[in-house]
């Protein structure tokens, strides 16, 4: 078990490792909790073969980036995800920055995080594909790349490194919640389109009725007792089943992008 994308401070993951071990223990399916954190790669968590359930991004996942079977994907405690499994990313700068539109931070320096991010590079890059014109096929001066995770991308916005940057909505949340300090400088120009949001996976080996238990115990873990408080840490009202076609979406608007002869946001 892992929650690497969303232990964004010390006491949510241990929020994330809790809510794992009452799950999979409901399941009755016996899993450890392995840390995992930056740098570290995540390619490398994500293709081993004993993962259980683990955070994995839904770009990665339709790109079957490695052989997972996705499980159940959280239900982010706000209003943009109207009790679906789904997130965005916010497009954010610095709070003093002179940008009101996202245009005006057009001819300025942006960043992305990794090319198999969803919230952190399609999403981003599908959001300035329409931007894009014959006359303007760059829209920044600098665009800085491989930021790797969320955090470097709030730090690079803080530190000056970057003017605009994408920020997975949900970590967002999560991090204004529990870390305040950290998002008090920073404002949200715009957000992108909601997708899918990213789920738990296990390896693709699991035993189907191993999977088909830990489903059932991520669904009905809302109804539980222990959840209210975990919930409210965690900023989620439960879970939703996911599989691979639930993010198949994800795979038209890297085709769309490609197509258009976008392959890097620029």
């Amino acid at each position: 078990m892992n929650a690497r994308m969303y232990a964004v401070t010390p006491d949510i993951e241990a929020g994330w490792r809790e809510l794992l071990e009452q799950i999979t223990r409901e399941a009755g399916v016996e899993l450890s909790y392995v840390p995992y954190p930056a740098p570290q790669p995540l390619e490398q968590l994500w293709s081993r073969p004993d993962l259980g359930a683990v955070f994995m991004c839904g770009f990665p996942i339709a790109l079957q980036l490695a052989p997972v079977i996705p499980i159940a994907a959280p239900i982010p405690r706000a209003g943009w995800a109207a009790g679906r499994a789904v997130y965005r990313t916010d497009l954010i700068v610095r709070k003093d920055a002179p940008y009101q539109r996202l245009e005006d931070t057009f001819g300025a320096r942006a960043g992305f995080t990794v090319a198999h991010s969803h919230s952190g590079f399609n999403a981003l890059r599908h959001h300035l594909l329409s931007f894009r014109t014959a006359q303007r096929p760059t829209l920044y001066a600098e665009m800085v790349g491989n930021l790797v995770t969320a955090r470097n991308v709030l730090d690079s916005i803080a530190s000056g490194r970057i003017d605009v940057g994408p920020l997975d909505a949900y970590w967002h949340l999560l991090i204004a919640r529990s870390a305040p300090q950290l998002t008090a400088n920073i404002r949200v120009l715009t957000s992108t389109d909601l997708a899918p949001m990213p789920a738990f996976v296990a390896a693709a080996a699991t035993p189907a009725d191993v999977v088909q238990r830990l489903r059932d115990a991520f669904l009905s873990a809302a109804a539980r007792a222990w959840f209210a408080s975990a919930g409210d840490l965690l900023q989620i009202d439960g879970f939703a089943a996911v599989n691979e076609a639930t993010y198949a979406p994800l795979l038209e608007w890297d085709r769309a992008a490609r197509a258009a002869g976008y392959e890097l946001p620029a």
